[in-house]
């Protein structure tokens, strides 16, 4: 159809002279004349048509894999095998460019602190810091310089302060201390708790009640207390002893934004409590003990964080536990606690499980 229309509209110049001299002729000649003339030209249209339809047919010069000479095809079916022929050959060259962040990787495979490297910070967008005028003079020891007025952190000293923060974290959890993990901005709430479970710690992604440290025989007095052994087994047949005991302090806070728990760290610091916490560019460096200079309004940064310290944690844990199956006990045991009595009448009947909960008590009574 479109060689055709062509061809109407473009008759000077597709079909033949002696044609064009004919159109011309038939223009002067009687009626019958034109008819011939007519007639004529339509079948030599036609004519130029099947010429340029032969002409237009898919003709595809292939070039062989080995010879590299072109191969001549002749129908399209041939082309097409020549195709899958060519593709099965170069199919397998070349690369493929795979997917790098995969954003559930943080929460359900965190990395450990032997994988913490300045490409990871970077990715994590951990150098980003606040504007120029945000900034907090006493965080110049952390900037590394400005740019579009933005201050950049070292990645270096990011890096340094993080594993020095995950160190303090294996060495406390390593010590049977309890570690508290604290993010309340949006989207912290699942490296929070992922975090606190492999540190075997606990966490809080909600609002920080004022005075669950200093006053916290009122708001946390009725907190269920247990003991457990250096395998951290519960024991039974304290109960009693534990209705009057104050409640637990963490050994160890870790704070994914201090800027908007103020208080809660006011209030470690009064109870001689450490910190850790993630320090940007407007935020103070002396509220926490052991300041990690980064980003805190990146949440993959905040996750790359949370992540390399509960590993820290998990790896204290574990050490502990390794330790106390050597029967060596890694911290000191509990105050005021006394084993548990348990009927004579079960020690006469020889009840096992009887000399096993005295067995217990014991250990209890050394090391909780």
């Amino acid at each position: 159809m479109i060689i055709r229309q062509f061809t109407l509209r473009q008759g000077r110049c597709v079909i033949r002279r002696n044609a064009a001299r004919q159109w011309k002729r038939c223009l002067a000649s009687p009626a019958d004349s034109i008819h011939q003339s007519l007639q004529n030209q339509l079948q030599e249209t036609r004519a130029i048509e099947s010429e340029v339809n032969q002409y237009s047919i898919h003709h595809v010069q292939t070039i062989d894999a080995e010879t590299h000479a072109p191969v001549e095809t002749d129908s399209i079916a041939e082309d097409f095998q020549e195709l899958l022929r060519q593709q099965k050959v170069t199919g397998s060259l070349g690369t493929e460019v795979a997917k790098h962040y995969q954003p559930h990787t943080l929460i359900s495979n965190p990395p450990r602190p032997s994988d913490v490297t300045l490409e990871l910070l970077l990715a994590s967008q951990a150098h980003l810091g606040h504007n120029t005028s945000l900034w907090n003079p006493a965080n110049a020891r952390y900037i590394f310089g400005v740019h579009d007025g933005i201050h950049i952190i070292s990645l270096d000293v990011t890096a340094a302060y993080l594993r020095r923060a995950a160190k303090v974290v294996s060495a406390v959890a390593e010590r049977g201390g309890l570690i508290l993990f604290v993010g309340t901005r949006n989207g912290q709430d699942r490296c929070v708790v992922r975090a606190a479970g492999l540190a075997g710690g606990c966490h809080l992604f909600e609002r920080w009640t004022p005075g669950s440290i200093t006053n916290g025989l009122q708001i946390l007095g009725k907190c269920r207390l247990k003991v457990v052994n250096e395998f951290d087994e519960e024991i039974p047949g304290f109960d009693s002893q534990l209705a009057d005991r104050p409640p637990l302090k963490p050994d160890l806070v870790v704070c994914l934004n201090p800027l908007e728990n103020y208080i809660m760290l006011h209030e470690c610091g009064l109870n001689n409590i450490p910190t850790i916490g993630i320090i940007d560019t407007d935020a103070n460096p002396t509220w926490v003990t052991y300041p990690i200079p980064a980003n805190d309004d990146s949440l993959r940064c905040v996750q790359v964080i949370a992540g390399v310290l509960g590993r820290a944690g998990q790896e204290g844990q574990a050490a502990r536990r390794e330790a106390a199956a050597r029967n060596h006990i890694t911290y000191a045991p509990a105050e005021n606690l006394k084993a548990p009595q348990r009927d004579t009448r079960s020690k006469e009947n020889g009840d096992v499980h009887a000399d096993a909960l005295d067995a217990e008590a014991r250990q209890v009574s050394r090391h909780t």
